[in-house]
């Protein structure tokens, strides 16, 4: 199993799902994970600590998981099957562990909420993981996102060249 942290929740610019980007603890590996807007909202919200109105569902299973004298160990992004995420909540309950199966979006909703670790399959890790490329890496230059100025420099000379005095001419 393999450690994760949420980096990112994306929108993105083709539909309406939101893409969470969970983050290898101990690396540079990335598992991007389509989830719908409802459990992007969700984990947000928490991960933002804007205490809702009223309990969401994630709240709610959390609130029955305690009551019930649980306690979620830890959730896993489990297996990969035609493009389809699984993953299992870790939750001891009576001195055993109970594992239930989950969407992994519901699972790191309840994650951020008990503050449980998430963790991925090496299996999966494997199959859907990506890195990112070195050009990127190379563009901001390592450390605190500092711009390469010699990268950039063609994008400089080019503006540099444009006459924007002809913008306020109101004949266009």
């Amino acid at each position: 199993m393999i450690e994760v942290v949420i980096d990112s929740i994306r929108v993105s610019l083709m539909s309406q799902h939101r893409i969470v980007i969970l983050k290898d603890a101990n690396g540079d590996r990335y598992l991007p994970i389509w989830i719908g807007p409802c459990e992007a909202d969700a984990i947000t919200i928490e991960l933002q600590e804007m205490p809702p109105q009223r309990p969401l569902t994630h709240d709610l299973l959390k609130s029955m998981i305690q009551e019930l004298g649980g306690q979620v160990i830890h959730i896993l992004i489990s297996d990969l099957r035609s493009d389809v995420y699984y993953a299992r909540i870790v939750i001891e309950v009576g001195g055993k562990q109970i594992e239930v199966d989950s969407r992994p979006s519901d699972a790191i909703a309840l994650a951020v909420r008990t503050k449980s670790t998430i963790f991925v399959d090496d299996n999966v890790m494997e199959r859907a993981a990506i890195e990112p490329e070195e050009d990127v890496e190379q563009v901001t230059g390592g450390e605190r996102g500092e711009v390469d100025e010699t990268r950039l420099s063609a994008f400089k000379d080019f503006v540099n060249t444009l006459d924007l005095d002809d913008l306020d001419d109101e004949d266009d």
